[in-house]
Order: C-alpha cells, then structure tokens, then sequence
C-alpha cells in the first residue's frame, strides 16, 4: 500500500506544477520581442489577460508610424492573420487593444498599414501567448 501512496503522491505533485506552469504561462503579463520594419522599429507590446480578456498593450516608446492607416494585427501560430483596429483614432491613438476570442493564440504583433496594404513593422513573443 505505501507505494501506491508514494505513486499517488508524486502524480498529485506532478500535476500541480503542471497546472501552476500552465497557469503562468496564461495569465501573466508577457513581453514581445522590439519591433522591427521600416517604419515601426520602436518599443515592444506587452499581452495579459484583465478581468478575462486579452489585451494587447505597447510600451511607452512604441512610436505609432506616421503612415495614414497604422493598424493592429495579430498573427497566430499556425499563421493565421488577424486585422484588429487601428492605431489612431479621433482624438488620440489606441495604444492597447482587446483581442477577440476566436484569436486562439499569438505568436506575432504587426503593425499593418491598411492604406499602403504593407507590414510596417512586427514583434514576436518567445513563445505563443493564449
């Protein structure tokens, strides 16, 4: 019997750490790559999840590009693009942005000129923020 409960014990364990990892890797903010183009090369964006939402948050020295339609897109790791909103709005810029729930994860943060149809300049995460 006592090694069924040693056994038992090293799963439970084995599964909390798991779980904390997973938590983690979820939950906590998380720090992109500097972005890189040709036109936004500054700052990074940082991803946490508020009151159940996924926001996307570009640092203070992330300088919007002066271009006529910066916008926010996402890719995901199998790839897939996703268009947000974008950059500069009436009155001001967005400097943060709700990602939708069907985006299942993020691997990369573009700065995507809607006009122009051109990736002005992208940052990546280590690994694919949920």
């Amino acid at each position: 019997m006592e090694p069924l409960n040693r056994l038992l014990s090293v799963f439970a364990l084995t599964a909390l750490f798991a779980a904390s990892a997973t938590w983690a890797a979820t939950m906590g903010p998380h720090t992109s790559s500097m972005f890189q183009g040709p036109k936004a090369n500054t700052g990074t964006v940082s991803h946490s999840v508020e009151n159940g939402k996924s926001i996307l948050r570009v640092s203070s020295d992330f300088k919007v590009p002066d271009t006529p339609a910066p916008t926010w897109r996402v890719v995901d790791s199998t790839g897939a693009i996703y268009t947000l909103d974008a950059f500069k709005i009436k009155g001001g810029e967005k400097r943060e942005v709700e990602v939708p729930a069907y985006v299942k994860d993020i691997a990369k943060v573009q700065v995507y000129c809607a006009w122009a149809q051109v990736v002005l300049g992208e940052a990546s995460f280590s690994m694919p923020v949920q």
